[in-house]
């Protein structure tokens, strides 16, 4: 059984003419990094709230279906239960910082779980060290760059000892260059760390190589799962109007049989054909 368990997962929020999420049924592994994508409006963002409780605990509406994460059904069990487990990440980092310096931001989850002074501490420390924030320790959440605030809500949530990290479009107000930092950090957790991440993201030319899955939703629905070279290289992907990487187009327009993801190996497959 995965980390996460997601089965037969309908929901309709409440003066909704029809669901919003459609017989969802997804297994993650732990340790597997997901991307999650598809138009705007196609349920991406409700999915997000279903697998750290919010849904069905803080909306309301009609849930039908299961979601276990990491043991723990989401109906069984209350939002702050779930919440040591998984940590959620919205695409706005500046709605959720609150505190006077970056310390005390990431400082005030584990100080609400009751933990000692000193460990407190150990978990503020391992987890600025963590995404690369150490030097901004005494600085204002609010003076920070977007990149930076995205990386402080980060670190609160690795404060939490969370198993799993959900983000939802992360690098939507983010330049290239702020983009890739968050992107890459969250590469890296995944690979020293081993922690699973379910990824929402548009940005597909940055996020398709290194992605383990790739989850393509429709209408509340899910129409592809698979490695991000079958997905994205699918017909499917392009017929639902999302934005296709594009080194897809081009290998599509080359008319070549290989599916690279990355320029590099693009490259690497044109040399031999030469």
């Amino acid at each position: 059984m995965g980390i996460i368990e997601v089965r037969n997962l309908t929901f309709k929020y409440a003066n909704s003419d029809k669901p919003s999420l459609y017989n969802i049924n997804l297994s993650i592994d732990k340790g597997e990094f997901l991307l999650i994508t598809g138009p705007t409006g196609c349920g991406k963002t409700t999915l997000c709230k279903c697998l750290n409780g919010l849904i069905p605990n803080s909306y309301n509406g009609d849930f039908n279906g299961e979601v276990i994460i990491d043991g723990l059904s989401t109906k069984e069990h209350p939002v702050h239960e779930i919440a040591q487990h998984v940590g959620l990440v919205f695409q706005d980092p500046e709605n959720e910082l609150f505190c006077t310096s970056v310390e005390k931001e990431i400082a005030f989850g584990p100080e609400n779980l009751g933990l000692s002074r000193e460990e407190i501490r150990r978990r503020v420390e391992e987890a600025m060290a963590m995404v690369g924030i150490s030097h901004l320790r005494e600085r204002s959440p609010y003076e920070l760059s977007g990149g930076e605030q995205q990386k402080v809500a980060i670190a609160a949530l690795l404060a939490m000892k969370p198993k799993i990290l959900v983000l939802d479009e992360p690098t939507s107000n983010l330049d290239p260059f702020s983009a890739y930092s968050i992107l890459n950090l969250l590469f890296n957790l995944k690979k020293e760390y081993e922690m699973t991440i379910i990824l929402i993201e548009h940005r597909l030319d940055m996020v398709a190589k290194i992605v383990d899955r790739c989850v393509i939703m429709n209408e509340g629905r899910i129409i592809a799962i698979g490695p991000p070279e079958e997905v994205l290289y699918s017909d499917i992907v392009e017929s639902i109007g999302i934005g296709i990487p594009k080194i897809v187009k081009l290998v599509k327009t080359l008319g070549l049989s290989s599916r690279p993801l990355s320029s590099n190996v693009l490259a690497d497959i044109l040399k031999v054909k030469k």
